[in-house]
């Protein structure tokens, strides 16, 4: 099983980022996805998750309104839109996979996310 993610890179605060994380070697579309990142320094943190189907999706408090997560099961692909960034933000951000809701199962490799003011 293979989660690859991309789409980080250094924007300035207030713009936009979209995040992509496909997926290999697994029934994707029978996977719950989830976004999170890690700051330097901190510990990771949940950003995103959305269901199997995409009926169902939950985000962290401190990016509703301003991030979004969307998954396309055809393309076996989960995606982060990120708007209104801060510098906050900044982070490592890892894409994974889950069968069950118990524990996640696949772990992408992490994509930088900077944010500058």
């Amino acid at each position: 099983v293979q989660l690859q993610a991309s789409g980080g890179g250094l924007v300035q605060a207030g713009g936009s980022l979209k995040l992509s994380c496909t997926a290999s070697g697994l029934t994707f579309s029978s996977y719950g996805m989830g976004w999170f990142r890690q700051a330097p320094g901190k510990e990771r943190e949940f950003v995103a998750t959305i269901s199997w189907s995409g009926g169902s999706t939950y985000l962290r408090d401190s990016v509703k309104g301003r991030f979004t997560i969307s998954r396309d099961n055809a393309k076996n692909a989960v995606y982060l839109q990120m708007n209104s960034l801060k510098p906050e933000d900044t982070a490592v951000y890892y894409c994974a996979g889950r069968y069950l809701a118990t524990s996640w199962d696949y772990w992408g490799q992490g994509t930088q996310v900077t944010v500058s003011s």
